[in-house]
């Protein structure tokens, strides 16, 4: 029997399950036990076609009495879409994808480094496959699953590329293939020289899960301040910016479908790339016609 042969829709438990587990090891996988604790309570025995706009304010309501922040409420609710739309794919519901409302997306400022911060953050990663990982992710851009999952397959040192995509295409978040700048060709010769495994970040022979421990480490040893992994990736793109370079070659490296996604996000640190426009609006300097 499939779901597709039932009179009625699966519940939001059942998808969300199915969707858990369909994701198999990635980390919102992981992520999804713990905002699961929170929808479930609320969404998990309903059927989807009765998920509607007033229910998910009620949700957004009561998660914020319990001091809730919006940024988490609005991944929760993200988590409950992205689970609901698997279900229609899956044909684990009947009818329409229900509308999963949301509150808006925080804005949240991100910690640029300047290049003496960075300098300083790789020359106190104290193990070579901590210093390596952050040369990759600050010379690449790349996310920190991408540098993760990199092999020495998609490292072509006689073209100068380095392919952060995988096969299966089965990652939610873009990836580009990008070239090698001077810094990141010279870490990753010596690594490859020295490697006992398939993978670039390896420890010990064998593949590294979380780097989180030895770049905090880092981090703190550095004396930069707070910073996230994250952050090291915005930290690359406003560097590219600011350097003049073109917002649609940034969006490739960044892996970014389209230069929208990359104006929404970066546009604002970088109020000078307006200041020709506003020129124009200098009226007591203008010579007069």
């Amino acid at each position: 029997e499939t779901y597709s042969d039932r009179p009625r829709s699966a519940t939001v438990a059942d998808i969300w399950e199915a969707y858990r587990k369909h994701l198999g090891e990635k980390p919102t996988a992981k992520t999804m036990l713990y905002t699961g604790k929170a929808i479930l309570p609320m969404f998990g025995a309903h059927l989807p076609e009765n998920i509607d706009q007033q229910m998910c304010q009620t949700y957004d309501r009561s998660r914020r009495y319990e001091g809730k922040s919006q940024g988490t409420i609005w991944t929760e609710l993200g988590h409950l879409q992205s689970a609901l739309k698997f279900g229609k794919k899956e044909k684990m519901l009947i009818g329409d994808l229900p509308h999963v409302w949301r509150p808006a997306k925080p804005e949240t400022d991100k910690r640029i480094l300047n290049v003496g911060e960075i300098r300083r953050l790789i020359d106190s990663a104290h193990a070579p496959h901590i210093r390596l990982a952050l040369i990759l992710l600050t010379g690449t851009a790349a996310r920190v699953g991408a540098a993760l999952d990199l092999t020495w397959d998609r490292v072509d040192f006689e073209q100068g590329t380095i392919n952060l995509r995988i096969a299966d295409s089965a990652t939610r978040k873009g990836r580009a293939i990008v070239p090698m700048n001077n810094s990141t060709r010279a870490a990753l010769t010596v690594a490859r020289e020295a490697a006992l495994s398939d993978y670039v970040i390896e420890h010990a022979g064998k593949q590294i899960g979380c780097i989180r421990k030895g770049v905090s480490g880092a981090i703190e040893r550095s004396g930069i301040g707070h910073v996230t992994i994250h952050e090291l990736r915005h930290t690359a793109a406003v560097h590219m910016l600011s350097a003049g370079t073109s917002i649609e070659k940034v969006a490739q490296v960044l892996g970014h479908s389209n230069t929208a996604i990359t104006y929404r996000t970066y546009a604002r640190f970088l109020p000078q790339h307006m200041q020709d426009a506003v020129d124009v609006l200098d009226f007591m300097s203008l010579k007069r016609g």
